[in-house]
């Protein structure tokens, strides 16, 4: 028989003690250590174990817990469009042409910390997206903040909260305290005056402050072109590009094997 007792169920198969020990974990908000130690409690081999390696079992599972419980948090607030990305064998595929060592050395996440940016570009389909992401959930273990958002979403919200200062200057600075921020989907439509000038408000908050990423189908040299003005190209652009990292995905179109 086991009954509720202030947010800990007692177990019958243990001593007041342990149950009164098991009690007070969990109200100090430390579950990961109470269900670690009442597995000890049940085990009538544990204490087989020497004291140092038992008590790091416990002090390892609520650390385990707690980063589980941080990474989910911050992997929604990034919302990324593939959650479950990961860097597995298929970047090895000899027909992806890709430059796996590169991706590798980005993995250990270094350059946001430096902060550099990195340009991804390369054809409809090639892993453009699936790559970025899976960067970004590698930045996410490192318990970084990250947001992955699409140019045109974040052009038109810039526009939407343009006409309250307070609104627009809140998602401003949200924007600019991001450890890492990927703009998907760049170069997909021509930028007029206001949305060159959100933009570059925009870059020029996380710049050598934070790491950028930006993902287009057109080559960087063409980035230029979708400015209306040249003089808020040349600012944004330079300071996107200097000293930016990049990746160039020349392979073929995966969604056509499918």
């Amino acid at each position: 028989m086991a009954y509720k007792v202030k947010n800990y169920t007692y177990n019958d198969g243990l001593s007041i003690e342990e149950n009164t020990l098991l009690d007070r974990l969990y109200k100090l908000r430390m579950s990961g250590m109470a269900e670690s130690l009442e597995k000890q409690f049940l085990d009538p081999n544990a204490d087989l174990e020497k004291f140092m390696v038992r008590i790091s079992s416990i002090i390892n599972c609520e650390w385990d817990q707690r980063q589980s419980t941080k990474f989910n948090r911050l992997l929604k607030r990034a919302s990324l469009k593939y959650p479950q990305a990961d860097l597995d064998d298929r970047l090895y595929e000899p027909d992806r042409q890709l430059d796996t060592h590169a991706i590798e050395l980005l993995a250990r996440c270094e350059w946001v910390d430096e902060p550099r940016n990195l340009l991804i570009t390369g054809g409809a389909g090639a892993g453009k997206t699936y790559v970025a992401n899976a960067l970004c959930i590698t930045a996410l273990h490192q318990l970084k903040t990250v947001r992955y958002i699409r140019a045109n979403t974040l052009i038109n919200e810039c526009l939407r909260l343009a006409s309250s200062s307070d609104d627009y200057l809140e998602y401003m600075n949200s924007m600019a305290e991001y450890d890492l921020l990927v703009i998907d989907d760049f170069g997909l439509m021509s930028l007029d005056l206001d949305q060159c000038r959100n933009l570059l408000e925009v870059i020029e908050s996380r710049d050598c402050r934070k790491a950028t990423v930006v993902i287009s189908q057109v080559p960087v040299k063409k980035w230029w072109d979708f400015f209306g003005n040249s003089t808020y190209a040349d600012s944004c652009l330079s300071r996107l590009t200097h000293k930016a990292h990049r990746l160039v995905f020349d392979g073929p179109d995966l969604r056509l094997d499918g």
